[in-house]
């Protein structure tokens, strides 16, 4: 169970709140891309309601050796792995002709622990393997969730950065000003954004898999883009469900990323219309997560001083970690 009923009732659920409220007003604070302000906890920032969340699920959360746990940083390609995971391990549940991403989102069948724990009254229902997304940095991560397998991608920061401005000044609150493109490049190069610093996000878990590559594996959005086929055989082989000779022999695979490809997905009305309800943290138009899907669109928005300076900062962050990114 993660959440009981009559939560606020809960001794334990209201010496959280009060925890809650006093690191709201004694935490380091910088100007937010959504809300007004994120708060620097344990050297990340988030903001006030996520903040609260993660308090909740350290609390209540109880992970299964079973649970199958997606992770990235916002923008980076979540939306792709919720249904190219979702779609690998229940590929013999559902016809391609008539599959469950046909008419459910891919954010509505995976539920969001930042934001879940707000209403979700047990988890427990849920079959085995349950599949869970989740923005935080590893070390944001309760520890029980060390015994589960989970699966992580990553973005040229170039292009999370221009995706995750672009996304978050749609849902930016309208009593704030609007956030230009420079502000956000600032906060993003000092790591202020949300979920962010964006490189040590990236290094808790790229390490995390080099010690415990049986548990966690390290995805690149542009080897996924390259290379969509082989990234569906590698998550079924570590989800432990490899694809077989018979289901690659019907093309299987192929299915696979057609189904879940950005141009399928972006087409479908289900992700056309209607909104995404994260708890409650946040309401998202569906059409929203579907941009471009592209590499290299921050040649776009970005000067070569700018393209320099992330370049510049990840390279010396990844220094010595063995983490490379291949930029166009």
């Amino acid at each position: 169970m993660s959440i009981a009923i009559g939560l606020e009732d809960d001794a334990e659920y209201k010496k959280i709140c009060e925890n809650h409220k006093h690191l709201i007003e004694t935490l380091p604070k910088c100007n937010g891309w959504r809300t007004l302000h994120l708060h620097n906890y344990n050297g990340y920032w988030l903001s006030t309601k996520i903040l609260k969340s993660n308090l909740l699920i350290h609390a209540y959360f109880k992970s299964q050796p079973t649970d199958i746990f997606l992770a990235s940083f916002m923008k980076s390609g979540t939306t792709w792995l919720k249904a190219l995971v979702f779609s690998t391990l229940n590929r013999d549940r559902y016809t391609f002709s008539n599959h469950h991403l046909h008419n459910h989102s891919p954010h509505s069948i995976i539920p969001v622990i930042d934001a879940e724990s707000y209403h979700i009254t047990d988890f427990t229902n849920l079959s085995a393997p349950r599949l869970f997304s989740t923005h935080y940095p590893l070390p944001l991560l309760p520890a029980c969730m060390s015994c589960a397998k989970l699966v992580y991608v990553c973005r040229d920061p170039k292009d999370v950065l221009v995706s995750k401005w672009l996304f978050m000044s749609k849902l930016r609150s309208k009593d704030l000003p609007p956030l230009s493109f420079d502000e956000a490049f600032e906060l993003f190069c000092v790591g202020a954004s949300e979920y962010g610093p964006f490189w040590e996000h990236v290094l808790s878990y790229w390490r995390a898999s080099l010690e415990n590559p049986d548990k966690i594996l390290f995805l690149k959005y542009e080897e996924m883009k390259k290379e969509p086929e082989m990234v569906v055989r590698k998550l079924a082989a570590f989800l432990g469900k490899a694809v077989t000779v018979e289901e690659e022999e019907k093309g299987v695979v192929r299915e696979i990323v057609k189904l879940c490809s950005f141009e399928n997905l972006s087409n479908l009305e289900v992700n056309k219309t209607g909104v995404e309800k994260f708890g409650k943290v946040l309401d998202v138009e569906k059409r929203d997560f579907f941009r471009k899907g592209v590499i290299g669109d921050w040649k776009n928005y970005l000067s070569d001083e700018m393209k320099e300076r992330i370049d510049g900062i990840t390279d010396e962050k990844f220094k010595g970690s063995g983490l490379t990114f291949t930029t166009v």
